[in-house]
This record gives structure tokens, sequence and C-alpha cells, in this order.
């Protein structure tokens, strides 16, 4: 075998080896997409288009998760969630006579049982991407509720009633137990 073909075989190995690590970082990133849109459902497509790059997105929601296995996030006691529940009646009840007041006091509430329950409470934008992490499909509606709380008399009743019903799918899902969290996992499973 003379030189020009040895120089030809070793130059096709490279290249073909630069082939194979593109392709397999190019499957990397595919798979890495595809976890975090499955794991985060709408947040992710929310991520990526407040981010504006999908790299950085990616990165920010994967910060997110690492931020939250870090915490010591706990199950409520029978004690507590009895008070938080009859708290959440409260509230309900309260809306007929006074609908700001009540999505108010449920933005506060769910801040309490969030507290309660170990994650860190003083920024809402932590409080939301703590909550993207374990309820992706929720955030959303946790968003509105707080901007509704905010804005106070400027949103219609209506608004202030949706806000006030997809809320308490997230304080039912906070103040349950990690067991039935994961009972009711299960169940949608089968």
């Amino acid at each position: 075998m003379d030189l020009s073909n040895t120089t030809t075989l070793i130059l096709m190995a490279v290249v073909f080896l630069i082939l194979g690590g593109l392709l397999v970082m190019a499957v990397n990133r595919f798979q890495r997409t595809r976890r975090l849109r499955d794991r985060f459902g709408p947040e992710y497509e929310h991520t990526v288009k407040r981010v504006g790059d999908k790299r950085q997105a990616e990165e920010e929601v994967e910060e997110r998760l690492a931020h939250v296995q870090a915490l010591n996030i706990r199950s409520l006691s029978a004690e507590e969630v009895n008070r938080f529940a009859l708290e959440w009646q409260s509230v309900q009840t309260e809306f007929v006579d006074s609908p700001l007041a009540s999505v108010q006091k449920a933005n506060r509430l769910i801040r309490e049982v969030m507290a309660a329950r170990g994650y860190p409470v003083e920024d809402f934008e932590q409080r939301a991407a703590d909550i993207s992490v374990d309820y992706p499909d929720l955030v959303t509606h946790y968003r509105a509720l707080h901007t509704i709380a905010k804005k106070g008399e400027t949103i219609d009743t209506e608004e202030m009633r949706q806000a006030m019903v997809h809320s308490r799918d997230l304080f039912e899902n906070l103040i349950q137990s990690d067991q039935q969290v994961e009972e009711t996992y299960q169940k949608e499973i089968v």
C-alpha cells in the first residue's frame, strides 16, 4: 500500500469518526428535547417561547429540575391537610360575595401550602419555576391566578372564577401526600 492510499484511508476514517460524533450529538440533543418536552409539557413550550432559544430554555428547565431535587420537599401532616382544606373551602365560599378577595386569598393560601411543604416562596417566578417541575400542567393556571390577584378590579368575574377553578387543581395536588400522588399517577397509567 502506498502513502496516498494510507492517507486516503486515514482521512476517510477521520471523516467517518467526525460524522459519527455529530450523529451521536444530534441523537442526544433530540432525546434531551423529547425527554424535557414530555416531562414539562406546555411549560416546555412556554419556556422556549419566553427565552427565545431552545438550548437555553432546555438548560433553564434542567436547572429547575436540579433546584427542586435539592430542596427538602415534604408531605403535609394530616392536621395540616385538614387545616388547609378547611381554609380553601372558606376561600371558595367567600367567592360569591367577594371574588377578588377570594382570588387573592387563594393565591396566598397556595403560597402558604408551598412554604409548609418546603418550597422557597419569597419570589413568585421561583415558585412558578419550582411548581413547573412537579406540576407542569398546572403552572399556567397558577400564573393566571397570581396575575389576576395582582391586577385587581380590572379583571372580570368570569376570569376570576376560572382562576379559582384551575387553581383548585394545583391546591389539591399540593396537599396530597407523595403516596397519594403516586397512586393517582399509577391509576392514570392503567
